[in-house]
């Protein structure tokens, strides 16, 4: 299944289901609400009012109560590729490496996002596959872990590299206005057979710049869920980006930063694609 949040023709954001060119309306006040249902009560949420998708527009898919959790240096080539540019000895830590994006920097799939060159000449691109947490939950072991998984999205996180490394913790670098496309929708777990076999990739303009699989994660999702539960709860709707493979732009040779105009496009296979144009004045 795949379910979008939409702007209707007055101006409404509702929760959907996707069924080709058709959205089906959920009866429920927003996504978040609805994976919150039990799954009895999901399916009864499920209406019968239906849209024609031509006549709406999608927004992000589902807006966390909480900041977007994220994970850095969790593919090994774009690890090493991050010491190299940094002049720095690889070493890979011997737990995830979370750090978060304020909910303020989503932005909707096919939205244009708006950056500000005075705060940043260097917005860089990260392509991530996003876990959305389906049950509330604390201490989850790893063998439990993929139960509280509702389903997975495409992420991209956009990032000021100049502010990432001026202010060391990540938080203001990552967090910026419009800095978090997420989206189009989400596919629910059930239908993705195994999230670490996925291509994941990103192109700028049309051309390739990160091409990997998510079998390449350091930390898989289900050490990721049961490090990131320890003592904290999760709730559902919660998102967790799962990091990002090796070709971003800051470690290319010369150094590749977003420009006014560009279009961004992030694919993963049986997940789709997230496309957002780049506003920067």
């Amino acid at each position: 299944m795949r379910l979008v949040s939409f702007i209707d023709a007055q101006g409404r954001v509702r929760p959907g289901t996707l069924e080709g060119e058709t959205v089906r309306v959920i009866d429920a006040p927003d996504l978040r609400s609805y994976i919150a249902l039990s799954p009895d009560r999901r399916s009864a949420a499920l209406g019968g009012e239906t849209v024609a998708l031509r006549d709406v527009r999608l927004d992000v898919p589902v807006r966390p109560q909480r900041n977007i959790f994220c994970v850095g240096r969790n593919y090994l080539e774009h690890a090493k590729e991050g010491s190299k540019a940094l002049g720095l000895d690889l070493k890979l830590p011997d737990v995830p490496t979370f750090f978060t994006k304020a909910p303020t920097a989503l932005a909707a799939p096919d939205a244009t996002l708006h950056l500000q060159a005075r705060v940043s000449p260097q917005y860089d691109f990260e392509a991530e596959l996003a876990v959305v947490i389906g049950t509330r939950c604390k201490d989850v072991t790893e063998a439990q872990a993929m139960d509280v998984v509702f389903g997975y999205t495409c992420l991209n996180d956009v990032t000021a590299r100049d502010l990432q490394r001026a202010h060391l913790q990540w938080f203001k670098g990552k967090s910026l206005d419009d800095t978090c496309p997420l989206g189009p929708w989400i596919v629910t777990a059930d239908e993705v057979s195994d999230p670490h076999a996925l291509s994941i990739g990103f192109r700028l303009n049309g051309e390739q710049k990160q091409l990997s699989s998510t079998g390449s994660m350091i930390f898989r999702i289900p050490r990721l869920i049961a490090e990131l539960s320890k003592g904290m709860t999760l709730e559902p709707g919660d998102v967790i980006a799962t990091g990002t493979p090796e070709g971003v732009g800051f470690a290319r040779t010369p150094p590749e930063f977003l420009a006014n105009g560009d279009m961004m496009e992030v694919e993963i296979e049986r997940i789709g694609t997230l496309r957002n144009k780049v506003d920067i004045r």
